[in-house]
C-alpha cells in the first residue's frame, strides 16, 4: 500500500468524470490512462522517425501542398 496526498478537486473531477466508484479505481483508471497515451505517444514517434528514412513525410508534404495549390 503506497500512501499519497492527492489533489482533492482533480480526484473528484476525475471520479465524477469516469463513474470510478472508488478513489482508489480512479487514480489506477489514471495512472494506465497516463501511461497508455505515452507509450502511443512514443509509437507514434518512432513511425514517424522510420517514415522520415523512406520519405514517406516529403511525400505527403508534397501530396498537401498540392492539394492546397489546386484550392
Amino acid at each position: 500500500m503506497t500512501q499519497i496526498d492527492i489533489d482533492q478537486d482533480a480526484l473528484d473531477r476525475a471520479m465524477a468524470l469516469s463513474k470510478a466508484r472508488t478513489k482508489k479505481d480512479a487514480v489506477n483508471l489514471a495512472l494506465r490512462y497516463y501511461a497508455e497515451r505515452q507509450e502511443r505517444a512514443a509509437r507514434i514517434g518512432r513511425h514517424f522517425e522510420r517514415a522520415q528514412h523512406w520519405g514517406a513525410v516529403e511525400d505527403a508534404e508534397r501530396v498537401h501542398q498540392a492539394e492546397k495549390d489546386a484550392r
